[in-house]
């Protein structure tokens, strides 16, 4: 019984939800044919509150539907609006009245679809930001302000300001709805627009919190820059949303100069804020490729990366990818880079997600031949030492990596040719707890690491350890194949091989540690 309810309830809701939509329908017909149907609009505005999502939906297309069609036939008021309920004076005209009255039913329209933008359905969400973007396009199309423009049309900033500040919450994650809102970027003049509204709203949001800006409005400010696709050249602009058949070379949404501009300033006005730690992380991924490229001037990142490059950890490593570009195209002139780069060397860069980042970059780093000698051995030496501890899947960069250093320096062939030092760490000169590379006293020392490495459990390691047993080629290394290998990967690659043969004779171990006369052997025993 219970069951043949829930379905009858379901079966009462539908058609009743059906009746809505046909009276929204009916309503929209009527207004649209008559101006003395126009209370009509009323019960239309009212379905924007209905609880029912597909109800809310089906009047949400019908508003749209309807100022649609007003804004085109330019049946809304156009220019300051008098305030409403205020007695307007004999000159006005009942045409003139008409139109006012309709202009503030299109004001309280506009505010409902901002409200529903926060609506707990996304498909509502989506539909209202839509209908709220097909608005701006027809006010800049058909304009209800006076404009003084010496160009043929006006952009309706204040609504895509509207629209901006509903997608740039304190308290709501809105990423979804700005994943949405990412097709509209591609016009010029919205993403021009959109950018200037974003600084006004950083501006606005750190004068009401003084210290720091709250972290959910942070990453909504990240997901809606990161969303920005900056066109490369002047002829890429021409894409507007608000269309006209008028030049406008004078409109700074037209100029790509223009574009860096706005772009670096919302950056820049960002950057300077207290951002947390993960999103440091992720504008740091994105800042050499997607950021500093657009900027009218790339060397005012200098003080967010050296300070990020000061920081430690992942976060000096992802700045690598930013200093790379200021220091080689740039110019920028970083004294300690080399030694803090050197510092970042320890047994915890070989665990992190970011390893084939680090090691593409330092290969880069050290791929000059003009680099002193103390300072390429000082790198060779501090990778062996720390490949005794590495995990296979590091060595096999690790090993070829010092091999490629050694090829570019042939004066750090000393390293492997000294004899003296093999296996002997106490007697290494070579001081791993310096960290300056120039007093590390690498180049009185060895790799016998390497030679240790030669006694590997993981047959991989061992046959690329012997490189250094033979004459080295010239030819370096391709070491990118290897940077993104995994442990998974050698494991699974290991699974896959073919044994000709096995051993058939073996000697069981006995004890604990395996030793035949050992103590534990007579209680341990297998």
């Amino acid at each position: 019984m219970a069951a043949l309810r829930e379905k009858h309830g379901r079966r009462s809701r539908g058609l009743q939800s059906e009746a809505e939509r046909q009276d929204l329908d009916c309503k929209l017909v009527a207004v649209l044919e008559s101006r003395s149907n126009a209370n009509a609009v009323f019960d239309i505005l009212e379905y924007l509150e209905s609880e029912k999502e597909d109800v809310v939906q089906a009047a949400i297309r019908t508003t749209s539907k309807l100022f649609d069609s007003l804004l085109e036939k330019r049946e809304l008021y156009i220019g300051n609006l008098p305030i409403e309920n205020e007695s307007l004076p004999d000159t006005y005209s009942a045409e003139n009245k008409y139109k006012i009255w309709m202009r503030h039913r299109y004001n309280s329209c506009v505010t409902s679809l901002l409200d529903l933008m926060h609506h707990s359905s996304f498909s509502v969400q989506e539909l209202a930001l839509c209908s709220l973007m097909k608005f701006i396009q027809l006010e800049g199309k058909f304009p209800l302000e006076n404009s003084e423009w010496k160009e043929s049309f006006h952009f309706p900033r204040e609504m895509l300001k509207s629209v901006v500040d509903s997608l740039l919450l304190e308290e709501k994650d809105t990423s979804p709805l700005i994943a949405r809102y990412q097709e509209y970027l591609e016009y010029d003049d919205i993403r021009y627009y959109t950018m200037t509204v974003i600084n006004e709203n950083i501006a606005r949001v750190q004068q009401k919190h003084k210290q720091t800006l709250p972290p959910v409005f942070q990453n909504n400010v990240y997901c809606l820059l990161s969303s920005v696709n900056m066109p490369v050249e002047e002829i890429a602009l021409g894409r507007f949303l608000v269309t006209d058949k008028a030049k406008h070379e004078d409109w700074k949404p037209s100029k790509l100069k223009e574009h860096k501009r706005v772009f670096e300033r919302v950056w820049m006005g960002f950057l300077k804020k207290q951002l947390t730690i993960s999103l440091y992380k992720k504008i740091l991924l994105i800042l050499h490729d997607s950021i500093l490229p657009h900027m009218s001037k790339p060397t005012l990142m200098i003080d967010f990366l050296t300070t990020a490059y000061d920081v430690g950890g992942a976060i000096s490593l992802l700045a690598l990818n930013g200093l790379f570009v200021l220091i080689h195209q740039h110019n920028l002139e970083y004294p300690d880079f080399y030694k803090k780069l050197y510092s970042l060397l320890d047994p915890s860069m070989f665990h992190v997600k970011y390893r084939a980042r680090f090691f593409h970059l330092t290969n880069l780093f050290l791929s000059s031949t003009h680099l002193p000698v103390y300072l390429v051995a000082a790198f060779a030496k501090r990778l062996a030492r720390l490949s005794l501890t590495a995990p296979p899947q590091v060595l096999l960069i690790i090993i070829p990596f010092i091999c490629n250093l050694i090829r570019r320096h042939p004066a750090c062939r000393t390293l492997i040719h000294r004899p003296g030092t093999s296996g002997d760490i106490t007697s290494d000169p070579y001081k791993m707890e310096e960290q300056d590379p120039a007093k590390s006293q690498a180049l009185e020392s060895s790799l016998w690491e390497l030679e240790v490495l030669q006694k590997h459990y993981h047959g991989d390691v061992v046959r690329a350890a012997n490189v250094i047993s033979r004459t080295l080629s010239a030819q370096e290394s391709d070491i990118s194949d290897l940077l993104e290998t995994s442990s998974t990967e050698l494991f699974n690659k290991e699974m896959k091989k073919k044994f000709k043969s096995v051993p058939l004779e073996y000697e069981p171990v006995r004890g604990l540690f395996g030793l035949k006369l050992d103590i534990t052997a007579q209680h341990f025993s297998f």
